[in-house]
């Protein structure tokens, strides 16, 4: 089994700054791409930011300049750096991953179980 575990969320003013963090463990033989997602009250889930595997990434245009998404590959965690954080950023934060759990067969996605963000005006 594979597990997703984030941590980092919590309560912040508008302006500040918070750093997720998503750690993968259990049967891993290696992981492709890694991402944020969000979803806010009575909205859907939206994708935040991805990375591959080689460090490539990928942002919505809401989040461009302000969150930057990195991984450490030997960790097998990928983190999310949030500056200038707005209002409409208030989301419960759910990290994304491909896993491979053999040298064979197609990646299988997993989905952390959320953790909030709050940005108070």
């Amino acid at each position: 089994q594979v597990q997703l575990v984030e941590s980092g969320g919590g309560l912040v003013q508008a302006g500040g700054s918070l750093r997720l963090s998503c750690a993968a463990s259990g049967n891993i033989f290696s992981i492709n791409a890694m991402g944020w997602y969000r979803q806010a009250p009575g909205k859907q889930r939206e994708l935040v930011a991805t990375i591959t595997r080689s460090g490539s990434t990928n942002y919505a245009d809401s989040v461009k300049g302000r969150f930057t998404i990195s991984r450490d590959n030997a960790k097998n965690t990928v983190y999310l750096q949030m500056n200038s954080l707005k209002p409409e950023d208030t989301a419960v934060y759910y990290c994304y991953a491909e896993i491979f759990q053999s040298t064979y067969g197609p990646p299988t996605g997993y989905w952390g179980q959320g953790t909030q963000v709050t940005v108070s005006s």
